[in-house]
């Protein structure tokens, strides 16, 4: 440090305006001063002063040992800076989190549309498990909207106010899923020149949702399940555990049953994360969700593409779109609306589904019946919702009682309800009246 960045004032009458003028109105006439400017790798952090009653009371012998000082008053002046900063950082990164999860379920909306309908049976699943710490497995065709419940489950969960980190196991390449989700250490292989946090470490305290968990490698399965089974992970090319604290959501449309069978995924594992199945039924079977979610991609796309007036559907262009096979379930009927209101939504109207430019299985015949095989095979599920739609039909919808479809179908009330929800036919009168209308038109 130079030694000329410390000023010796032994007398301030001696100063020249404006000093003079400042040291009379802080300090009394009589009085000496040291004064230090604060300097760390050619920055400015403030300035040390020093004053002692009495005149001439200070020399250089006095300014030279303030000088040993000035490097440990700088660097602790610039960690305290520092520190203020992160803070300041900190709060910033809590407000745009705060910020980031308010627009997303205004996005998403607050409520999971089919709730009261196709869903009603996956939601009260959601209710009962929300509150727990236990893994969740979602079930399901892709784009049933698996992401979505998991949401669902995650800001109904007393962990709502911390991180929800989703991880796509299937869009991660091999060689750095582990790195991916479990971070690494610097130098752990080329190309690490740092620390890395990962995933599981980003969701401490919060959710993690491990979409196509099905997709995962060997290798990444083992580690997954040492998080499970102890808590804990350990970085790529680290030797120190890391405890976490996550929840676990998984997602799959494969089967991992067979795959269990195979081989190709751990049998633990998959015990693991199936403590809590559920089961996401298909559009095409919860078909009476199909205007409520037309209702809601019309405006939200609508905002997108900047459309002011919303397309009006037609009874029968309603009817046509919930009889369509829908393969690619939400996904496809979300990209349909998107589609047609580019194509043609600002007239005012939506024109009937080119149906005949999207496959469907071969002689596919909307709703299941119970037709014989003249057709494709129906998969279990899709038998029973026909049988149970079938009963329904001839007692007039009537569930219990002497003429109730319960009955008629030789099991217990309560029984048969559960069964509904677990297939998306809903109970309610109007939903069930509607699915049953849709249903007897369709195989008349």
């Amino acid at each position: 440090m130079n030694k000329n960045q410390i000023q010796i004032i032994n007398d301030i009458n001696n100063e020249g305006e404006p000093k003079r003028s400042l040291f009379s109105m802080l300090w009394p006439e009589n009085t000496s001063h040291l004064s230090m400017e604060l300097w760390l790798e050619k920055t400015r952090l403030g300035l040390f002063h020093l004053f002692v009653e009495g005149k001439n009371r200070y020399d250089q012998s006095h300014a030279d040992l303030l000088s040993l000082l000035h490097e440990p008053f700088a660097i602790a002046i610039s960690n305290i800076l520092q520190h203020q900063e992160i803070l300041r950082l900190k709060d910033m990164l809590a407000d745009d989190n705060n910020y980031l999860r308010n627009q997303m379920m205004e996005i998403t909306g607050d409520t999971v549309i089919g709730a009261e309908f196709g869903l009603r049976g996956v939601m009260e699943m959601v209710q009962q498990v929300a509150l727990l710490n236990s893994p969740v497995l979602l079930l399901g065709e892709t784009g049933v909207g698996k992401e979505v419940i998991a949401n669902a489950i995650h800001y109904s969960s007393k962990r709502k106010n911390n991180s929800f980190i989703r991880v796509n196991c299937g869009a991660i390449p091999e060689n750095l899923i582990d790195s991916e989700l479990f971070g690494h250490e610097k130098g752990a292989f080329t190309g690490a020149i740092s620390s890395k946090r990962g995933r599981f470490e980003r969701a401490n305290n919060g959710t993690i949702f491990l979409d196509e968990v099905g997709e995962l490698p060997p290798a990444a399965q083992v580690r997954l399940l040492r998080v499970l089974q102890q808590h804990e992970i350990e970085r790529v090319g680290g030797t120190e555990t890391i405890p976490v604290n996550v929840r676990i959501i998984s997602a799959t449309h494969q089967n991992l049953e067979a795959m269990v069978k195979s081989g190709t995924f751990r049998e633990d594992l998959f015990y693991r994360l199936n403590v809590f199945p559920i089961t996401i039924p298909p559009l095409r079977h919860r078909v009476d969700d199909i205007p409520a979610l037309i209702s809601h991609f019309l405006e939200h796309k609508s905002r997108e593409l900047g459309i002011d007036n919303l397309p009006i559907i037609s009874k029968e262009t309603m009817e046509e779109i919930q009889s369509y096979y829908w393969p690619g379930n939400v996904r496809e009927l979300e990209n349909f609306v998107e589609r047609t209101l580019i194509q043609g939504g600002i007239e005012n109207k939506i024109d009937p589904l080119p149906f005949n430019k999207t496959v469907a299985p071969e002689n596919y015949i909307g709703t299941p019946s119970l037709r014989p095989a003249t057709g494709r095979m129906l998969s279990m599920d899709e038998a029973v919702t026909a049988h149970i739609l079938k009963a329904l039909s001839q007692t007039g919808g009537r569930i219990e009682g002497g003429k109730g479809a319960a009955r008629l179908l030789k099991i217990n009330p309560s029984t048969l309800r559960g069964r509904m929800r677990k297939l998306g036919i809903p109970c309610g009168k109007n939903g069930l009246a509607t699915r049953i209308m849709n249903f007897n038109k369709r195989h008349s």
